[in-house]
């Protein structure tokens, strides 16, 4: 039942100096001036997490045009831009009130430059009501009660949060504005790379290198990116007009060039480019194929049921690599099973730094085929499958400063000259005629096809908690269930940690709904990324309340930690396409 603002403050006058366990009592929904705020859950004690609280603004109050959210790129855009709002006009109050443990704080979700769909703010597509979440240290005195302190957060800060910040007559139409043709533009470019046969693009003036090695703001004065002729691509957007970029086509594109000019931060940008990023960030008009992924080798993963046989094959213990197995996976094993299972996620796109690659998967000079004969090296390189993957639909973007032996495979090179790109194709192209690849490399993908076995994953050990699952996110590095962690630090497309937190509840959510020994990791998959294309990140919370800690993942990462749980094996079912 709906209470008044009044029975709130009435209450927690009443309890003020009792014992903490008291705020329980305040559970449930009020009604203020301007929005419904709904106590979810008290924490017990003033040490604990803080409590979970939403916020609820009407949409006829929000006063939000209908068509900034009726679709869902805009929509996206907007609830990200609001979180933002709501995030730093409640800094402002973070601990001004006082008492023990976490009493005071207001945490909200922190965004990083990417725009992503967060549990943090949700917008109604259909009434524009808005729905912010966000966590509040209820005050006390030792384990004391302090009401004085509650009122004065709920009845002074958060009022004020909300009408300077969710409210769109608070005179922030303009860059309401800005936000939403921003989106429109970004949609368009992914909508334009699909019918110009485009996997990236990258705008003209793009600020690409980040401040530092843990900043990602832009970099001051950093030399903006300029696309070669060759490679100039004029798209026309619905808002900005004309923008020019180098449109990278589907295929195998190589970056190269020295040390430090800029190959990797070019790279590192078209990673990231599968998400949207904010006005300010440098890299508004980086667009990347959504589906890309980017690759490396992962020494010590684990591998459970992996079909990697188009890599690796005749294995001296005679071991299945069409369903592998291993607890600790070398470099190369590991960088096999990571195309392998991008290949089976529907990434059309594979991004590859040799800084992080197995060399030995990646090449094998022709003095070393002479030495080492085929029949005894169980590796073929991916030099060999390169172009039968492209010829299959996936293309490749890799950085390479010492692997010369791809520019005979490659459609398009691209030399980053102190941070500026030359098209060199033609060039390397004519060197490398002087260099002329061993006969007889064709690789597996062009013998075998890219048909893998189905598999069905199998939970192997018992979560007994009583029903209730413990997890925890370890920043952006993995997170745990019960005792167990599932490392994904190497999954490098993940920006947030909320992102993680997504994860640990798909996974959780899989393991109550669809992990019966039966269902394929391919439909299992499909089930959760359909879930969350209806509700919304939301939908992966079961519990009374949802966490304000979500974030947007990808199929792609939904896969890869899947992949990564040590307490999932895999047995084999029928042939997947």
């Amino acid at each position: 039942m709906l209470k008044k603002d009044r029975d709130l403050r009435a209450l927690l006058e009443q309890i003020d100096h009792r014992s903490y366990p008291a705020y329980k009592q305040t559970a449930g929904s009020y009604s203020f001036p301007e929005y419904v705020l709904s106590i979810d859950h008290v924490q017990g004690d003033p040490f604990a997490s803080p409590s979970h609280i939403t916020l609820n603004v009407r949409g006829r109050t929000a006063g939000f045009p209908a068509e900034y959210y009726e679709k869902r790129h805009r929509r996206i855009a907007l609830q990200d831009y609001l979180t933002r709002r709501f995030d730093r006009a409640a800094g402002q109050y973070d601990h001004m009130a006082r008492g023990s443990g976490k009493s005071g704080a207001i945490e909200t979700c922190r965004p990083g430059q990417e725009i992503l769909e967060r549990t943090a703010c949700r917008i109604d597509e259909s009434t524009g009501d808005i729905f912010v979440r966000l966590h509040i240290g209820f005050p006390a005195n030792g384990r004391t009660i302090n009401s004085r302190e509650l009122i004065k957060m709920l009845f002074d800060f958060l009022p004020k949060c909300v009408h300077s910040s969710l409210l769109y007559s608070r005179n922030i139409e303009k860059e309401t504005e800005s936000v939403i043709f921003l989106s429109d533009d970004q949609n368009h470019i992914r909508e334009e790379l699909k019918k110009r046969g485009l996997c990236a693009f990258i705008a003209d003036g793009s600020i690409l290198p980040r401040k530092s090695g843990i900043s990602r703001l832009p970099m001051k004065e950093a030399v903006p990116f300029t696309s070669p002729e060759s490679l100039s691509v004029q798209l026309e957007l619905p808002h900005r007009g004309r923008v020019s970029g180098m449109g990278i086509k589907k295929g195998v594109t190589l970056i190269a060039g020295g040390g430090y000019h800029g190959k990797s931060t070019l790279l590192s940008a078209l990673e990231t480019g599968v998400y949207d990023h904010i006005a300010g960030d440098g890299r508004e008009y980086v667009i990347t194929d959504p589906t890309a992924m980017k690759i490396r080798a992962e020494d010590g993963r684990s591998v459970h049921g992996t079909d990697i046989s188009l890599f690796i094959n005749n294995l001296p213990d005679n071991r299945d690599t069409a369903h592998f197995f291993t607890e600790d996976a070398s470099g190369s094993t590991s960088q096999a099973a990571n195309v392998t299972e991008a290949v089976e996620s529907g990434s059309e796109l594979l991004l590859i730094d040799e800084d992080t690659c197995a060399t030995n998967f990646m090449i094998r000079d022709e003095l070393m085929q002479k030495v080492i004969v085929k029949e005894q090296e169980p590796i073929t390189p991916f030099i060999d499958n390169i172009r039968p993957l492209a010829e299959k639909g996936i293309s490749t973007i890799l950085v390479a400063g010492s692997f010369g032996a791809y520019f005979h495979l490659a459609d398009t090179i691209i030399q980053m000259d102190c941070y500026k790109a030359v098209d060199i194709t033609e060039r390397a192209k004519e060197a490398a005629r002087e260099y002329p690849l061993p006969e007889g490399r064709e690789g597996s993908v062009a013998k075998k096809g890219l048909s893998f076995q189905g598999r069905i994953p199998i939970i192997t050990k018992s979560f007994d908690t009583g029903g209730r699952i413990k997890s925890k996110t370890l920043g952006t590095d993995g997170f745990m269930l019960d005792h167990d962690t599932v490392e994904l630090r190497y999954v490098e497309q993940l920006t947030e940690a909320g992102q993680l937190t997504a994860l640990s509840r798909a996974l959780m959510y899989a393991m109550r709904h669809y992990i019966n020994g039966r269902m394929e990791l391919s439909d299992i998959i499909k089930e959760l990324s359909a879930l969350i294309e209806k509700k919304g990140i939301d939908g992966l919370s079961e519990g009374s309340y949802v966490s304000e800690g979500l974030s947007y993942v990808r199929p792609q990462e939904l896969f890869a930690c899947f992949n990564r749980c040590r307490f999932i094996n895999f047995k084999p079912a029928g042939s997947l396409s």
